[in-house]
C-alpha cells in the first residue's frame, strides 16, 4: 500500500511540474507582425495638393513595410473639407499586394476636398495608419 500511495504521489508531482509547460488554449489571437508603413502618391502629410483639372485624380497606395500574412484592407473617402459633408467618392479594397492605384471620381469642382486614406492589417486589426491630403478641380 506505501508502494501505491508513493506512486501516486510521484505522477501528482510529475503531472504538476510538466502540465504548466504544455501549448493550449493560450495563443494570442492576434499575432505578432510588423508596424504597418504606407507611401502615398499623392503624399499623406495633411497639405494642399496644387489646383488640377481633373476630372479624375489618381491615388497610388504602398504597403513599405512586410505585408501582413491576410493581407490589408485599404479605404479611401473623399469629401469636400469642412463639417458634416457627405463623401462623393469611397472605396473598401483588401488587397496582398504591395501597391494598389485607385482614382478618385466625381470631385466637384472649385471645392477644396479631402481625401482620407486608411490601411488596416487584415491579420491584426490594431495595425493600422491613416492619412490625408487635400486637393481641389478647377
Amino acid at each position: 500500500m506505501k508502494a501505491f500511495i508513493a506512486n501516486l504521489l510521484l505522477a501528482s508531482l510529475t503531472a504538476v511540474v510538466l502540465l504548466p509547460s504544455c501549448g493550449g488554449g493560450g495563443d494570442d489571437p492576434q499575432p505578432a507582425e510588423e508596424n504597418l508603413v504606407i507611401t502615398t502618391t499623392p503624399v499623406l502629410n495633411g497639405q494642399q495638393e496644387a489646383v488640377a483639372p481633373g476630372p479624375n485624380f489618381p491615388l497610388t497606395v504602398t504597403v513599405t513595410s512586410k505585408m501582413p500574412p491576410q493581407g490589408v484592407r485599404i479605404e479611401v473617402t473623399a469629401r469636400p473639407d469642412g463639417n458634416g459633408t457627405t463623401a462623393f467618392f469611397t472605396a473598401n479594397q483588401t488587397t496582398s499586394n504591395a501597391t494598389t492605384t485607385l482614382s478618385i471620381t466625381n470631385t466637384p469642382q472649385l471645392t477644396v476636398s479631402r481625401v482620407t486614406v486608411t490601411v488596416t492589417s487584415l491579420s491584426k486589426p490594431s495595425n493600422t495608419k491613416t492619412g490625408f491630403y487635400l486637393y481641389s478641380r478647377k
